[in-house]
């Protein structure tokens, strides 16, 4: 019999002044909107994207344009024979998914049929497919950087409103259209390697050691550090954190101008770039310096530089270990079906294509929406320049046209500031699932993205969680570190962690990427095999432990853990109240 978490409590009212017309937008299967308690009997997971929560404009553009077009857009046109796409409630200001199965058999087959003519054609031409889909939305953004926003007529500003949230849902269509094939092709050889007895541990390592985007840019980072070093300024980086360096930087004067017009240089590259994935309501690295500044505070301080080349030979050189300890065992017929599959997941290598696809969509599709959104505030005289994003978009559009922006709106906008703020409170006691939750799941996304797999779902059903003190998980990246647990919620909070920490989050994306060059070891809620946080893992040589379900309820910060990436344990050895009682 399912387990039934009840979604009651978070049904009623959402934001202040909401009504339901304001989240309805075209959708292929189903769209967005908060909790009702129908929806008790689908199985929903909370989202690790947005830990901070999302303001409304923000659940309107990725609720429904994210999801309930990008995701169910791909699927039908792909197709995905099981699924639909996913779909999206929320609970308070936090995003809850749910994949939308196909249940009848006889269309099912149809959709397989389907799939076994469109996927042999996308893998064909997926270089040429994922180049221009990349290609027209750089175009996009070039448009959009050429626009002097400071000059537009306020007449214009709705219509390039309109313009930004279609560069996002173009973004969308070409994000899954490319997601869903790659999954698919990499389940196919999984399955595959399955069969024939390879270890599944190690399949994710066929494909590692490309280079990406993401890693051009974590070098670029470094090497800004190495600078500072060079220009006697750590000792600048170690007085001070990322919200008071440029500051402090700026008032040092003398190698330090040089070295912050050299940061401004590399920002004008990688700067566009926010801390999560395709949030309207997050700033962009070159509105707000703090997290860039953090990440080469970090290599700054670390007493050996982290040695990237190295780093890539040794990736490689495991990839070549791990694939011909994999051939040896087989037959000369299965060697071939290998060869195949092999040859088939390194053309067209999501791992490859995960890191390299958040550089120019999830991290940066959502500032032209974001900067034209702060200069109608300017124009409207809101108290903040933010306060546009704590609009449902009819009532965005009605501002932009020329209607009034004071009295009950502005009020309201204060209200739903509130609101955010008391839901981000209670990021962590949110469940990790609610609704009818089943014993396993079948969408891919859910499967190697968010790691929903058999055993996280049990775990995270588990009404004693908070006191297991031995943990299972995806054995993401080899090997065994021990360690002081830092709990972190997101990677605002990535300053917190020193040499040799063990980081425990819901999961990483990007932004989180420096962190493991200093970090010993690494443990998710979240996460499968193809998760940003395995692949860095491996990348990095960090042991990491993906879709445990429940470490950051049952690990607190300061625990002393040891994550066993080989075998997919987390164990914690002694707890912090334990650690301090003992040194005093």
């Amino acid at each position: 019999m399912a387990n039934v978490v009840p979604v009651e409590p978070y049904t009623g009212e959402w934001y202040p002044g909401f009504k339901p017309e304001f989240i309805q937008a075209p959708y292929i299967v189903d769209g967005t909107g908060p909790f009702t308690k129908e929806d008790e009997d689908k199985f929903w997971f909370l989202d690790f994207h947005w830990s901070r929560g999302l303001t409304p404009l923000a659940a309107f553009a990725w609720g429904q344009d994210g999801y309930c077009w990008g995701t169910q857009h791909a699927a039908e046109a792909l197709p995905l024979p099981p699924g639909r796409g996913v779909t999206s409630r929320f609970a308070g200001t936090h995003l809850y998914g749910s994949a939308i199965p196909e249940a009848d058999p006889r269309e099912i087959g149809a959709r397989a049929n389907r799939l076994g003519t469109n996927l042999p054609r996308f893998l064909q031409n997926y270089k040429q497919t994922w180049e221009s889909g990349r290609d027209e939305l750089e175009a996009t953004w070039d448009y959009f950087q050429g626009i002097d926003l400071a000059a537009a007529p306020t007449g214009d500003l709705a219509g390039l409103i309109g313009q930004a949230r279609r560069y996002h849902q173009r973004a969308m269509e070409i994000h899954f259209g490319v997601m869903y094939p790659l999954l698919v092709n990499f389940l196919g050889f999984y399955g595959a390697c399955a069969e024939m007895g390879i270890n599944t541990a190690d399949i994710g390592k066929f494909l590692q050691g490309e280079d990406t985007k993401i890693m051009e840019t974590d070098r670029g980072l470094a090497e800004l550090a190495k600078k500072a070093k060079a220009a006697g300024l750590r000792d600048v980086f170690e007085a001070g954190d990322g919200g008071g360096l440029r500051a402090a930087l700026s008032a040092h004067g003398g190698s330090a101008s040089q070295w912050l017009t050299d940061f401004d240089d590399f920002l004008q590259i990688y700067g566009h770039r926010q801390e999560a994935t395709c949030d309207v309501g997050v700033p962009s690295w070159i509105e707000d310096n703090t997290i860039p500044l953090d990440m080469i505070r970090s290599f700054v301080l670390k007493e050996q530089d982290h040695d990237f080349e190295a780093a890539a030979r040794n990736a490689l050189a495991e990839r070549e270990a791990a694939i011909e300890t994999a051939r040896s065992g087989l037959t000369k017929e299965e060697q071939e079906v290998f060869d195949a599959g092999l040859q088939s997941n390194l053309d067209a290598n999501f791992p490859w294509w995960q890191d390299d696809h958040n550089y120019y969509i999830d991290l940066k599709v959502m500032i032209p929406l974001r900067r034209i959104n702060q200069e109608l505030a300017s124009r409207v005289g809101a108290d903040d320049k933010d306060d546009m994003l704590y609009l449902f978009w009819p009532e965005l559009q009605e501002v932009a046209t020329g209607g009034q922006y004071r009295g009950e709106l502005k009020s309201l906008v204060a209200d739903r500031r509130q609101y955010f703020d008391h839901w981000a409170g209670l990021r962590g006691s949110m469940p990790k699932v609610l609704g009818t939750v089943p014993e396993t799941v079948e969408d891919p996304v859910l499967i190697e993205i968010f790691g929903l797999n058999p055993s996280s779902i049990r775990a995270m059903q588990n009404p004693n969680a908070a006191e297991e003190t031995v943990l299972t998980g995806v054995a993401a990246a080899k090997g065994t570190a021990t360690g002081i647990a830092r709990v972190l919620t997101s990677s605002d909070d990535m300053h917190r962690l020193e040499e040799g920490s063990i980081l425990v989050c819901e999961s990483t994306s990007p932004s989180w990427t420096p962190a493991f060059g200093k970090i010993a070891g690494a443990a998710c809620d979240g996460g499968g095999m193809l998760s940003h946080a395995a692949i860095v893992g491996r990348e990095y040589g960090v042991p990491t432990v993906t879709a445990v379900g429940i470490a950051t309820l049952a690990i607190k910060d300061g625990d002393e853990i040891e994550v066993d990436g080989t075998n997919g344990r987390v164990t914690i050895l002694k707890r912090a109240a334990d650690l301090a009682a003992a040194s005093r």
